[in-house]
């Protein structure tokens, strides 16, 4: 083996190549689901602020299908070099391993978290052809048109679907579950008429609500949300206690190392962080920012599994 010096080339190579800062390539951030949901509207608006930081480019891919399975899978067979990263939501970290007893990537354990991104609430949004101004009036419709109504959700098992399944239960109203393969197109179907009714962010939804395209019904947060402090909470409703939302987290395929772990979200955070950024690209997506560390967030989505098993029982949300 040729040497320079007392040290063989082959580890000084090796050597060179580990000290190059990252990156020193393009980073893909794979969304798996559809373009135009919340989902990727977020991975575009922080890939473009990596790549401005990093100077590489930072190329946003949708893999949607399967309830975030195809993307998931994707990111849990990348090389973990940091290179190839995620944006998700629970569906992909949580619910799917709980709902599915065989998934081509091994539940929690395909992955390294990084952060929770953000929060962000969501609202019941219904079709103006209902006949319903409030949460209340719409529940006594669907009661007395059982099976009639159709509500879309961002895939079976996804926090959607389990959130509204488990509302119906809790209410003893029957509205047919229509799954898609993102926000984005449920919401056109619910534009078109094709659904009446979907549970989602109010980036999608609150725009058209003004625009008398689409009705706003209640909150499903804890407390009013502050942008809309006329928008009554499902609690408040008749559902007691009764609050659903979801979060937006940035991971990578297992067994990345803690060093680029870390300084992937040590750009994320100051991303996040950032005053224009956040006016620009968070306040008026309705996102509240996380930002935990990689060790938070691990600790955290333990936690949210736990919190998530008991709901998908009640629920009773299967998947085949």
């Amino acid at each position: 083996m040729r040497k320079i010096g007392t040290v063989p080339i082959s580890l000084l190579w090796a050597s060179l190549a580990f000290a190059q800062p990252f990156p020193s390539k393009p980073v893909k951030i794979v969304v798996p689901a559809t373009a135009g949901g919340a989902t990727d509207a977020l991975s575009r608006s922080i890939g473009a602020r990596l790549s401005e930081l990093w100077g590489q480019p930072v190329v946003v891919e949708n893999k949607p299908g399967a309830t975030q399975i195809i993307g998931g899978e994707y990111v849990a067979k990348s090389p973990p070099d940091g290179y190839t990263l995620m944006v998700s939501d629970a569906a992909t970290f949580i619910m799917n391993p709980i709902l599915h007893k065989t998934l081509p990537y091994d539940g929690l354990r395909a992955f390294t978290p990084i952060t929770l991104l953000v929060r962000f609430p969501w609202v019941v949004a219904i079709h103006p052809s209902i006949p319903a101004n409030n949460f209340q009036e719409f529940v006594a419709y669907a009661k007395s048109h059982p099976g009639k109504l159709a509500y879309g959700s961002f895939g079976t098992g996804s926090s959607g679907h389990i959130s509204v399944d488990y509302m119906k239960k809790l209410l003893g109203i029957d509205i047919v579950h229509v799954p898609y393969k993102g926000a984005g197109p449920a919401v056109t179907d619910l534009l078109a008429g094709q659904i009446q009714m979907m549970m989602v962010t109010p980036l999608l939804v609150e725009p058209r609500a003004r625009a008398g395209k689409l009705r706003l019904i209640a909150a499903a947060t804890p407390n009013r949300i502050a942008r809309l402090p006329d928008l009554p909470t499902i609690a408040e409703s008749g559902v007691p206690g009764y609050e659903a939302g979801t979060w937006f987290a940035l991971a990578g395929p297992a067994g990345m190392s803690r060093e680029v772990t870390y300084a992937i979200y040590n750009e994320v955070k100051k991303v996040l962080n950032d005053p224009a950024f956040r006016e620009k690209s968070l306040d008026r997506q309705w996102f509240e920012v996380v930002a935990d560390t990689p060790d938070d967030f691990a600790a955290f989505l333990l936690k949210d599994y736990e919190r998530w098993e008991k709901l998908i029982k009640l629920s009773g949300v299967k998947v085949e």
